[in-house]
């Protein structure tokens, strides 16, 4: 396992010994806080989520002891915004955001108790991160046109992460190390450079490119812009395949997969109780548990699926460790058990069962909306709805294989935010709720 994928968030109080602030990032970070406070609501998400993934997540000022990376600070200016705006969320307050707000509280407040008082300013960073950052997009991202927008966003984003990692895979050199706050020459193994561009790691960097591809396939399918499309399928793809990992790999094609069951989709039922009782049965024909099938998804040489198999392994047999509010000892119950490279495994250790259950719950709520809005619309409109599901499969797989720590969160909170939005005609309102008449409108619109 790699150091880099614990799951640590090093900002407010740890972190770099002095200021690490490029020139171009700082005035990048004066022009953008003014662009969320005075643009039009439609428009910030453009510039919000240009920052956040095309600046390096180590770019920092500190300050009295306090290190205020430029993402935090970007929310913190959109948390203004935000409260101007009265907290004003598409649809009110539902289900997923509920689940959201339980499940951050309760592993921020446990992750505190857990590690008193070194990981106080850990979880605070992670608290604005969360609360923010997912309220923040669920304000900016409230109709269909809003979500067209924010592909469109990303599809520029994944352009030119894909242009610079596919360089820096060729050349060894990560263009944005000059800037700071990230490596410069990147990450080897087994003779494979590794590739991770503005990111924490080369995996977050391809699980990223790859768990995009279905919201661009739905842009490309719906006609939104479709040269956009095109390009934002392009950029994942070099994300993917410049990280050379087997989990972005593996989201990739469940993202795809998803996408390619659209014609059953009438028997989703069946295919869900399938997937049961091909659990079940190897269950029953395995030597080991379940989850150690996990040690055979090796696509890239050199790849981790045995680690991550005696990681969830070590972890199921400490339940009593970690169930009530986290642990923070997991470091001792074998070689490199420190490494949280599996969401699920990093919610259990770091906020309990509480934690990992709402994470969970927020996925099959997420699920269970999709579900239920696509049976009651038209089968054109059908075809968002269910990209996000795809969206969403592609997300579980890259979970299997690594904890979101860096920008990719925000990419997580903007798929919830997403899934609120296109749902929201669930909530009672008309499904013309969810459906913008200006969707194929350009940038400007």
């Amino acid at each position: 396992m790699h150091p880099h994928l614990q799951f640590n968030q090093r900002d407010l109080g740890h972190g770099a010994s002095g200021t690490v602030l490029h020139p171009v990032v700082l005035v990048a970070l004066v022009l953008t806080s003014v662009l969320i406070l005075v643009l039009p609501r439609k428009y910030v998400v453009v510039p919000l989520l240009l920052i956040t993934f095309l600046v390096p997540r180590g770019q920092v000022i500190v300050l009295v002891g306090l290190h205020l990376y430029v993402r935090l600070i970007v929310l913190l200016v959109g948390f203004v915004r935000l409260a101007r705006a009265r907290f004003q969320v598409a649809g009110g307050l539902n289900s997923i955001d509920k689940l959201f707000i339980l499940w951050a509280g309760y592993r921020v407040g446990a992750a505190i108790l857990t590690n008193w008082p070194d990981g106080l300013a850990e979880q605070v960073n992670f608290g604005i991160t969360a609360y923010c950052g997912y309220f923040l997009l669920r304000h900016l991202i409230q109709n269909e046109e809003d979500i067209v927008r924010t592909a469109k966003t990303f599809a520029l984003i994944t352009v030119i992460l894909g242009s610079c990692m596919l360089y820096e895979h060729i050349h060894d050199v990560n263009i944005f190390g000059y800037l700071g706050g990230v490596r410069l020459i990147p990450e080897m193994r087994d003779g494979a450079i590794r590739a991770q561009a503005s990111l924490g790691h080369s995996i977050l960097a391809g699980c990223c490119g790859a768990t995009l591809v279905p919201l661009f396939f739905w842009l490309l399918k719906s006609g939104n812009s479709r040269p956009v499309a095109v390009i934002g399928i392009l950029g994942s793809t070099l994300m993917v395949f410049a990280s050379c990992s087997s989990t972005p790999l593996l989201a990739y094609a469940a993202g795809v997969l998803g996408l390619s069951l659209w014609p059953i989709r009438r028997s989703m039922r069946t295919v869900r109780w399938g997937i049961v009782g091909a659990l079940v049965i190897l269950a029953a024909i395995m030597n080991a548990p379940v989850w150690w099938a996990v040690a055979y998804a090796n696509v890239v040489g050199g790849s981790g699926g045995y680690d991550r198999a005696y990681l969830i392994d070590t972890f199921m047999r400490h339940i009593l460790d970690w169930w009530l509010i986290g642990t923070n000892q997991n470091g001792n119950w074998g070689y490199d058990m420190w490494d949280l490279s599996n969401q699920f495994v990093a919610e259990g250790e770091i906020g309990g069962l509480v934690a990992v259950t709402c994470f969970i719950a927020i996925i099959c709520q997420s699920y269970s909306r999709l579900g239920k809005m696509r049976r009651r619309v038209r089968a054109k409109d059908q075809w968002l709805l269910w990209s996000l599901g795809a969206v969403m499969l592609a997300h579980i797989y890259a979970f299997f294989g690594v904890a979101y720590w860096d920008q990719t969160q925000i990419w997580w909170f903007a798929s919830l935010a997403m899934i609120s939005t296109a749902t929201i005609g669930f909530q009672g309102s008309s499904a013309k709720a969810c459906r913008s008449n200006t969707a194929h409108n350009s940038w400007g619109s």
